[in-house]
């Protein structure tokens, strides 16, 4: 019943106009990587589960000459059908798609996507086209351009939904959104940041403010710090020479983790419409003073212990004497009631011991007095994998003694919802934007706050060249001075070592 209220409510406050029957999805880039890999298989889920307009048509446009049956192998090459049902429904979603050849720069393909637009769209009165922007960063001007161009709907309308990045720094965030203005409203944009669309993330809003007692200690007085942590087991697996452009910070931390920090810390919104949303987490961003170069550690991992991983320099692709971090921990402020003095710990990196994703607030100490050294409470959040929200207290351990424990209060999704498929980040935010709902994409003006926190910063390590990122092995924490770093801002790692998830092994308690 509380889902249904809550889907009422967000539908009737959002103002948003969903795409209607026989509508057009154009990916643009479809050849590419991230469309077999990502777009196309969230696009089949939806297809799957009903949630594509009627008779839609999906057309993919790329430079790559290719026939139908080599462009529908490339885009099902990533599309898992477990059963024959979905076989069968795999076959009726590729008989939907369609493919056109052209250059991103020259009006002659997009004159030819036009026409085979409105050869599917038939004799209709208003022609609703998605445009969605799979494409490497230096085209999404000229494509963009292109498309208003030549492949704007006379009548009826159209949606462009762009993949990051959004520039490197703030003056060329602000030079893509110049070229964009001018063309395509801010209502017709949907700059996609695919960690907005992940289960957890979408949940921390009702986490927040759907639970009373959540909201009561969600502030200075009682949070001790945040930590938003990202982790691959992985390094650059010979692209090294892209991700080298970019570094960990403006790939991950300063989009990914930066938009969970505004759903963590923003105030409650007076509706679920996307500008209400999008104003708080516009509120935090402004709050929050640019990186102090004090508070950062930078590292690049090194061969593994074992000499079996190579280490980021050993990659062919990556410029020799690289200064290119693949490791940072960053402690950033919120000046503002809520949050004044919390430190807010972002860490992300490659080639660490595990893979995951996830918040984890941790409270302050309980008063002294009747306990010593007792542990503190810890608010979990997994964002990936194995979604879950666990709760670390204190109690009694069973027997005749007054000793304690660590346990937990636990909601691991695939126990408590085990019937329940959880939907990928691609499928969630696709269907946003057919819905025409910007609740979970990135405006103008929260791309731009964002970027004066980072871009000072980034400046700093782009020109001071005698800072060199700390060596870390391939395989571990990350730099060996980590936890030092993270102690000096109150965080009390030393109680993770008594806890035990999931279970507690009891032995001799009596």
């Amino acid at each position: 019943m509380a889902d249904t209220i809550i889907s009422a409510a967000k539908a009737s406050e959002t103002g948003a106009v969903p795409l209607p029957p026989n509508s057009i999805i154009v990916v643009l880039g479809a050849s590419g990587d991230l469309a077999k890999k990502k777009t196309y298989p969230a696009l089949f889920g939806l297809y799957r589960y009903g949630f594509l307009p009627t008779n839609v048509k999906i057309v993919g446009y790329a430079r790559t000459k290719m026939d139908d049956a080599d462009y529908k192998k490339r885009i099902s090459s990533y599309i898992k059908t477990p059963t024959d049902t979905t076989e069968t429904q795999l076959k009726e979603f590729l008989a939907m798609t369609s493919y056109v050849s052209g250059q991103y720069d020259q009006d002659e393909g997009f004159l030819s996507l036009t026409k085979h637009m409105e050869e599917l769209e038939g004799d209709v009165e208003e022609r609703h086209r998605l445009f969605y922007m799979a494409l490497p960063p230096n085209v999404f001007i000229p494509v963009a351009q292109h498309l208003k161009k030549n492949c704007y709907p006379k009548s009826g309308g159209a949606r462009i939904i762009i993949e990051k990045p959004f520039g490197h720094d703030l003056a060329s965030s602000r030079e893509l959104q110049a070229a964009l203005q001018p063309i395509w409203t801010e209502d017709e944009i949907f700059r996609i940041d695919h960690y907005l669309g992940k289960e957890m993330v979408k949940n921390i809003l009702i986490l927040r403010f759907g639970n009373e007692f959540f909201g009561a200690a969600w502030n200075k007085n009682h949070v001790s710090s945040i930590q938003i942590t990202f982790k691959e087991p992985f390094g650059t697996e010979g692209r090294g020479g892209y991700f080298d452009q970019f570094g960990i910070i403006r790939d991950v931390m300063q989009n990914h983790l930066l938009q969970v920090l505004t759903m963590i810390a923003m105030e409650r919104p007076v509706s679920f419409s996307a500008e209400d949303i999008r104003d708080e987490k516009v509120r935090v961003l402004r709050a929050m003073p640019i990186i102090d170069p004090k508070n950062v550690v930078i590292g690049q991992y090194d061969k593994s212990l074992d000499g079996t991983k190579p280490g980021y320099q050993d990659d062919d692709t990556v410029p020799k004497g690289s200064r290119c971090p693949t490791f940072a921990a960053i402690v950033m402020y919120i000046k503002n009631d809520r949050w004044d003095g919390v430190p807010f710990i972002l860490k992300a990196g490659k080639a660490l011991d595990a893979a995951k994703v996830e918040v984890r607030v941790q409270f302050k100490d309980v008063t002294s007095g009747i306990f010593k050294d007792i542990p503190r409470n810890e608010l979990v959040l997994r964002i990936q994998p194995d979604e879950s929200v666990y709760l670390k207290m204190n109690t009694k351990l069973p027997g005749l003694t007054m000793k304690t424990s660590v346990t937990e209060l636990d909601l691991t999704y695939k126990r408590r919802f085990s019937e329940l498929k959880i939907p990928e980040a691609y499928e969630a935010l696709i269907l946003d934007a057919i819905n025409g709902d910007h609740s979970n994409f990135v405006r103008d003006d929260e791309l731009d706050a964002s970027w004066k926190i980072f871009t000072p910063f980034l400046h700093y390590l782009d020109e001071n060249t005698d800072i060199v990122p700390a060596r870390y092995p391939y395989g571990s924490r990350g730099p060996a001075f980590l936890d030092d770093f993270l102690a000096s801002y109150g965080y009390a790692r030393e109680q993770e070592g008594m806890y035990q998830w999931p279970t507690t092994k009891v032995n001799g308690n009596l």
